[in-house]
């Protein structure tokens, strides 16, 4: 039996439709990723699933007993309790049963003490059930279910005791997820539930949903997210939605093949409509009417295909207006961070000297509240550096992109924002607008007015009169949805210019990155590879994911020599400004340690079988002729070749010193 069943649903906002007709069915232990264009109606389908809102037509069934648990964009946290309080009282019931048991163990050695047998044994009796169920219902555990949730979403431990009210917008909804977790409701809706999560825990979310027992129906926009989590996909696009099985990469493969199926029944469909008006005309007159009026009769009963629609999709290109020169950008004795008045300045990350090359893709981790935005400021000049200096190279044109959009104006109308960029005529300018979806009146509406992802949008637009061959992009696809998310990446991944960029999207990221930068309490690491190299050295290194660099428990000192948020310039002398970390902290962040034959030997294996298939890969690219993959996998081959060549050069040292101290003496 299904826990919710949705029959022919129809929502109308005013005058618009926004889906119409739409059935589907929840059932135990479903997985289902709820998918489609932005503004195609998934956060309006699960208000409606959640109770929130009526549908204008059909019916929406919950089975008995089924609980419905629903995380939206907004949120009903009680803002005088601390964050700890809001959580627990998710148990308040286990509380007032545990509060029992205490006042029941009063009772039962009073009567003990009066000689009251019959009363002693029915308390006894009433003690014995309400333990069993007290234990039952996890009595025992709630407290270290709620700091594991507290942990794993990233909460530090001075938090806990913080009033919600004075918690961020973004910890505020992590406290509204956390909450909807401990309550494990039979089935649940999550609205965009990565949002607000670093790396850490966002992949803490995934493995503790993977166990999750209930059923799941979820707005994501992250793609590793729904290939990891997801057995089914809904899409939701055009007024209607349509069923597909498996995980998101497989959604993206059965959508291409249904679309090209559906185009060609259509386009049959067409010559044969065409073919048979012909004959009509032809012959409806002449000796062969009573067959044109009989194809006509059949022409007339003909169930007419429409035309597959297809999503609007973006269509730009990112080019630099000129080359830059070989050094980018260099940093010496760069320390970043922030100063408040009548306050010691505050550091933030610290970096080892560093120099950025023309064509360079680096993709910057770490924890929220970590400095990346800070850095990328004090990288590009807006923000001043607490110490040390920012050098840019020949004839290098940044272009920025904040996450906030705080280069935009409210007041200005698109149009207004797109031609003070560029002297464009109205006309070119809403030519170029198109490419962007804004059409029509769209071109009118305010900054101000519109969407984060209309506003992204148009920061895009105006990257693209820029002309920039230096691109900082901080979550370049916050508010994008997935066909643009996608989009985005195809562009960056011909942009010729150089590249460095902060988002916690990882297909983003592994797409993208030749470099990962990771800051690391306080420190800023560089490894070579994408995402998924840095995760598979992490792995190596530790046997488990070291994303953020949060602090272990019980984990009490740091080096006195590392500059962490919470330390001053004052507590850190000229001297050790640039200056690498002590042994001691290299090997706790994930320095090398002194590696086997056999796992050097394991590792060149894995290189040369990505070897082999990049070959392979190079050959059907240029067999089709396709310029931009042949220069992405060429790049990739190169650095496969040159990591291979490091691998048996470390292969040799490590075997002639085995040799040698086999080496009787």
């Amino acid at each position: 039996m299904p826990l919710i069943s949705v029959n022919s649903l129809r929502k109308v906002y005013g005058a618009e439709q926004i889906f119409a007709n739409v059935t589907f069915q929840i059932n135990e232990q479903d997985r289902i990723g709820l998918v489609g264009p932005n503004g195609a109606g998934k956060s309006t389908l699960l208000k409606l699933l959640a109770g929130c809102e009526g549908p204008d037509e059909g019916t929406i069934l919950v089975a008995h007993g089924t609980r419905v648990g629903y995380l939206s964009q907004t949120l009903d946290l009680q803002p005088e309790r601390t964050l700890r309080e809001e959580l627990l009282a998710v148990f308040d019931y286990l509380r007032s049963w545990e509060q029992e048991l205490q006042a029941l163990a009063l009772a039962i050695a009073s009567a003990s003490e009066r000689g009251d047998t019959l009363e002693r044994e029915q308390l006894l009796q009433r003690y014995a059930e309400l333990q069993l169920r007290f234990e039952h219902a996890g009595g025992y555990t709630y407290e270290q279910r709620v700091q594991q949730v507290l942990d794993g979403l990233g909460f530090s431990r001075e938090l806990h005791d913080l009033p919600v009210a004075r918690l961020s917008g973004g910890q505020q909804r992590r406290a509204a997820l956390a909450r909807l977790l401990l309550q494990e409701p039979d089935v649940l809706l999550l609205d965009e539930p990565t949002n607000h999560l670093d790396l850490e825990a966002l992949e803490w979310l995934e493995d503790y949903l993977q166990a999750w027992k209930g059923a799941l129906v979820v707005v994501e926009h992250d793609r590793y997210f729904l290939d990891k989590l997801v057995t089914r996909i809904l899409e939701l696009a055009f007024g209607r939605v349509e069923e597909y099985p498996g995980n998101y990469s497989k959604y993206l493969q059965l959508r291409a093949e249904r679309f090209e199926r559906r185009l060609q029944e259509y386009e049959e469909q067409q010559e044969f409509i065409q073919r048979t008006e012909e004959f009509i005309r032809r012959y409806k007159a002449g000796q062969r009417s009573r067959q044109a009026r009989g194809r006509e009769k059949l022409l007339s009963r003909l169930e007419r295909l429409d035309r597959p629609q297809e999503f609007q999709e973006l269509r730009f290109e990112l080019k630099p207006s000129q080359e830059s020169g070989r050094m980018v950008l260099s940093t010496h004795g760069l320390v970043v961070g922030y100063r408040q008045p009548g306050h010691e300045p505050r550091a933030l990350v610290r970096l080892p000297d560093l120099e950025i090359t023309r064509g360079e893709r680096i993709g910057l981790l770490g924890p929220n509240g970590a400095g990346k935005t800070s850095l990328l400021r004090t990288l590009i000049g807006q923000l001043p550096p607490l110490r040390g200096k920012v050098a840019l190279g020949h004839n290098v044109h940044i272009g920025y992109y904040s996450q906030t959009h705080e280069d935009l104006d409210p007041a200005r109308t698109v149009l207004d924002e797109i031609r003070d960029v560029a002297a464009l005529s109205e006309e070119s300018a809403r030519a170029l607008l198109a490419r962007f979806l804004f059409e029509g009146d769209d071109v009118f509406k305010a900054i101000g007015s519109l969407s984060g992802g209309e506003r992204s949008r148009v920061v895009l637009a105006k990257l693209t009169l820029l002309g920039p061959n230096f691109l900082v992009l901080d979550e370049p696809t916050n508010h994008l949805d997935l066909p643009s998310r996608q989009f985005l990446e195809e562009v960056l991944t011909t942009f010729s210019g150089t590249l460095l960029f902060v988002s916690h999207d990882r297909y983003f990221i592994d797409r993208l990155a030749s470099k990962v930068w990771v800051v690391v309490e306080g420190l800023l690491l560089s490894y070579e590879g994408n995402y998924s190299d840095y995760r598979a050295h992490l792995q190596r290194e530790h046997g488990r994911p070291l994303v953020s660099g949060r602090e272990e428990e019980g984990a009490h000192a740091r080096s006195q020599k590392a500059i962490g948020p919470e330390t001053t310039l004052a507590e850190v002398g000229p001297d050790q400004v640039g200056r690498r970390p002590g042994r001691e902290r290299r090997r706790r962040v994930g320095q090398p340690r002194p590696r086997s034959l056999s796992e050097v030997e394991q590792e060149i294996e894995q290189r040369e079988q990505r070897a082999h298939a990049l070959e392979e890969a190079l050959n059907e690219a240029a067999s089709r002729g396709d310029v931009a993959e042949l220069q992405r996998l060429t790049s990739d081959y190169e650095a496969t070749r040159a990591e291979l060549e490091r691998l048996l050069a470390e292969w040799e040292q490590l075997a002639e010193s085995q040799a040698q101290a086999e080496v009787p003496h």
